[in-house]
């Protein structure tokens, strides 16, 4: 028998249902074999006493992206696909952001322009759905989901990217009818506006109380009307970056009533609080996002509410923008709040993090961890036939975990492009140190391995919802409506 090109042996292999001792043979940037006594390989590599794992799949990053009043990211798709992957990452979804008046197939074509000669780790994307066309809804956007692309954004709030009620159920629609899966980002557009417009009139312009204008009840009421639009045409959605107690409640009651409703959340509100925004000067514009950070309280319901599956999907919502007049201060040196450009950075970190402080804690098990790493992301945004599972016949991504490194967070080993982390100082125990893509080594002994463009383009499967039944509104079925058909 011919050498295996990749084993990896004597390591602990965990996948989300189960953890077991056992080598690993890679060929041809496949797993081909999972066991004992595999045979010989060109490459060997000793995992004692390290957790071997999937690849970690961040499914929720802005990479090189324009925002909707144009400024860019720090990161462009070599510095952000670095990143990932020195945090234990194989693979990215970040967005393609339609803008008013654009084509899908600008957008699309305009992104793979960035991403192919840049990523070193494999990528598909989300499109972002600004407007929502006869000819983006007709057109455009079938054509996206048939060539891979089968998961888009839309937002309530914001003026420059918000879709109202009507142009939400018209894109709904699409995803329903063409297997894809609606991300919302669920905040009430009225309420912030109205609370920033009452706190800057009053003289509260600085960076803090950015926490106080996008209340939780914006969230919540938000979140209720999605799942309510959703729930009318039995379309599945996925609520993004839940930053609350209440919103989340919404969530799992939705899901415990068969609805096809997926929840997600981020480090950010699990691992900072708004106290730490209240900061000298503009410094507290670093620890500017939306939804905001909220109190410690909520910190310890999202965790609660990631133990108990309410969230499926963890991401880093990595938005980085550096503290200077390219990023947050873009608008001047002290802009009021509603004019610093919103987002974190944290794609690095997003895995250590809840290692770290998830798994070695003892707050969650080690298959949830991978669940949340990779395997739930894999199944939602149909690249299960591929990743998210160390077994035969997928990729071989796989990062391998040192319980027993500890790490002090420090922006200048952070990277990305960008000059601070909000994470900074932490204490994380546990990292990825040798990362594997598609059976190549990328990360080993702290060093990148990957030129440019390593990374692939990504087609992904439409979604699957078995075992989610939800149910059309009567109002929309014609077995209840008299026989009135209108294709939902």
């Amino acid at each position: 028998m011919a050498d295996f090109d990749l084993k990896i042996v004597n390591g602990i292999v965990a996948n989300s249902a189960e953890t077991f001792s056992a080598d690993i043979a890679v060929d041809d940037g496949k797993i081909v074999a999972i066991g004992k006594n595999l045979g010989p390989a060109n490459r060997v590599i000793d995992a004692a006493g390290k957790y071997v794992l999937p690849g970690g799949i961040e499914g929720h990053c802005h990479i090189e992206q324009e925002s909707s009043s144009g400024l860019m990211t720090s990161d462009d798709y070599y510095s952000g696909s670095v990143s990932a992957a020195f945090g234990g990452n194989t693979c990215i979804i970040p967005f393609a952001a339609q803008h008013r008046g654009q084509s899908l197939r600008d957008v699309l074509d305009t992104y793979h322009g960035r991403a192919a000669p840049k990523s070193v780790v494999d990528y598909s994307f989300h499109l972002i759905i600004s407007d929502p066309t006869d000819e983006v809804l007709h057109e455009e956007l079938p054509k996206a989901i048939e060539e891979g692309i089968t998961s888009f954004k839309v937002y309530m709030t914001y003026d420059r990217l918000i879709v109202d009620d009507s142009q939400m159920l018209d894109i709904l629609a699409v995803a329903k009818k063409r297997g894809a899966l609606t991300m919302i980002h669920a905040e009430n557009n009225a309420m912030i506006k109205w609370m920033s417009d009452k706190l800057v009139g009053s003289g509260h312009g600085a960076p803090k109380f950015h926490a106080l204008s996008h209340p939780r009840t914006a969230e919540s009421e938000a979140i209720n009307r999605a799942v309510e639009l959703a729930g009318f045409l039995d379309a599945p959605i996925l609520i993004v970056h839940v930053s609350t107690e209440p919103g989340a409640r919404i969530i799992a009651k939705a899901r415990y009533d068969g609805r096809k409703v997926f929840g997600e959340t981020c480090p950010q509100y699990m691992f900072l609080n708004a106290e730490q925004m209240d900061l000298p000067g503009m410094h507290g514009a670093k620890l500017c996002c939306s939804p905001p950070l909220r109190d410690r309280a909520s910190q310890e319901e999202i965790w609660r509410c990631l133990q108990n599956g309410t969230f499926q999907v963890y991401s880093s919502d990595h938005a980085p923008y550096r503290y200077d007049e390219t990023g947050k201060l873009h608008a001047g040196k002290e802009p009021d709040f509603p004019r610093i450009a919103n987002g974190l950075p944290g794609i690095e970190m997003r895995l250590p993090l809840l290692f770290s402080e998830g798994f070695m804690k003892g707050r969650i098990t080690l298959n949830h961890f991978v669940a949340l790493a990779a395997t739930n992301v894999s199944k939602i945004y149909g690249l299960d036939d591929r990743k998210g599972s160390i077994t035969e016949g997928k990729d071989a991504d796989i990062a391998i975990w040192d319980p027993e490194m500890s790490r002090t967070v420090r922006a200048k080993d952070m990277h990305d492009n960008m000059e601070y982390t909000p994470y900074e100082g932490m204490q994380v125990t546990g990292w990825p140190t040798t990362v594997i893509q598609r059976g190549a080594i990328i990360i080993e002994n702290d060093e990148l391995h990957a030129e440019r463009g390593a990374g692939e383009f990504v087609p992904r499967n439409k979604i699957d919802c078995t075992g989610m039944p939800g149910r059309l509104a009567p109002e929309l079925d014609p077995a209840k409506n008299f026989g009135v058909d209108l294709g939902i």
